[in-house]
């Protein structure tokens, strides 16, 4: 070998140790960063989270869909609340509302169709007003009476597909809702944090990588399960409003949620997230009474949606929950939990002969009131 090809070989040799060294420095700051934040106190690192259950039965779809359901709280109860989780979720995203309202209500809570325990379905059948209709088979088969709809994200857009395909449901059956973290469209619009170009940018290539990374779909699952201390650090900045005091535990339980969804189910309803517009259906909404909660650093499903929805129906009550983000049912499990007994209270109050009247908190007439997040109006 000559002089002049071993001084290459050196400096390719050279290269690829710093690159290597890189490399190993950066997985090693992870670890660090990760096991620093797992040290501190976590006061929410004895709590069950997907461990409550309640009576499984299921609920086969008119395309012949077995979709897992939950029934939990006393069966006597005279009005059921039904929770409809959001994208890459399952029914254990809302432990705490299980946790805490379970004993006073009947509730049912579902996995959407290819999330959780439900099987997957085609990318045909992903859409969200097939979503809607599957929740309108939920109510039928398992609702004896009246009920509140609660959805979270891609959940509230099923309650929105399901007004826009079932109008006649909401008033004397459907007693009340709850829009968390949600939109009624042009979420391909939605800036993502980022500077204007660069966001329309994203948005440009987006659906194109997603397409072409769901053909891969075993081997991108197989590198997100490698990479889940990424995927902590990042759904600890971007899916919680108060990174640095969110607990531990609830960033591994979402991020857990989040990694069992397959990429492909991931690819397939992304075309119904960003094409989604039920904005027309929001009036059918406004005839019930209608709870309205985003986190103030939304950057998924931003304020200004939920603000644009507040907008549509003028007597909802609305809640902008400060230092927290599109998991806010997981960040401030206590203030949502008190909008939703705030909304049932106020649903089962103003449940009049033609189930049309709306009213306050507390039974009094005007239910304009705009809320903070501990409830006060401003």
């Amino acid at each position: 070998m000559s002089t002049t090809t071993r001084r290459r070989v050196g400096i390719a040799g050279a290269v690829v140790g710093v690159a290597s060294a890189g490399v190993a420095a950066a997985a090693f700051a992870k670890r660090y960063a990760v096991g620093r934040i797992r040290l501190r106190p976590d006061l929410e690192a004895n709590e069950p989270l997907g461990e409550l259950r309640g009576r499984p039965t299921t609920v086969t779809t008119s395309d012949g869909v077995s979709l897992h359901v939950e029934v939990d709280g006393p069966e006597d109860a005279p009005l059921t609340v039904v929770f409809c989780h959001g994208y890459t979720l399952n029914l254990d995203s809302w432990h705490y509302q299980r946790r805490d309202l379970r004993d006073s209500y009947r509730m049912v809570l579902w996995d959407q169709r290819s999330h959780g325990r439900s099987p997957r379905t085609t990318a045909e059948d992903s859409t969200i007003d097939r979503l809607g209709d599957d929740l309108a088979e939920v109510i039928d088969a398992l609702v004896p009476g009246p009920c509140v709809l609660v959805g979270h994200s891609m959940g509230g857009m099923t309650i929105m597909a399901l007004a826009d395909r079932r109008p006649e449901l909401f008033g004397d059956r459907i007693r009340g809702v709850t829009l968390i973290s949600t939109s009624s469209g042009k979420l391909a619009e939605v800036s993502l944090g980022l500077p204007a170009l660069l966001a329309k940018a994203v948005h440009k290539v987006t659906p194109g990588t997603v397409s072409m990374l769901s053909r891969g779909g075993a081997l991108v699952d197989r590198g997100r399960e490698a990479g889940n201390d990424v995927a902590f650090l990042a759904l600890r900045h971007l899916g919680f409003g108060d990174p640095k005091n969110v607990s531990p535990t609830v960033v591994d339980f979402a991020e857990s949620m989040i990694r069992s969804t397959p990429f492909e189910v991931i690819a397939d309803f992304y075309p119904a997230l960003m094409s989604h517009d039920k904005l027309a259906a929001l009036p059918i909404l406004d005839g019930v009474p209608v709870s309205i909660i985003v986190g103030d650093k939304d950057w998924l499903t931003p304020v200004d949606h939920s603000k644009a929805m507040a907008a549509a129906l003028p007597r909802a009550q609305f809640t902008e929950v400060p230092d927290s983000s599109h998991l806010v049912q997981l960040e401030r499990p206590t203030v949502v939990n008190d909008a939703l007994r705030d909304l049932i209270k106020r649903a089962t109050a103003d449940s009049t002969a033609d189930g049309t009247a709306e009213g306050t908190a507390d039974g009094t007439a005007d239910g304009a009131a705009e809320g903070t997040a501990d409830g006060t109006e401003r």
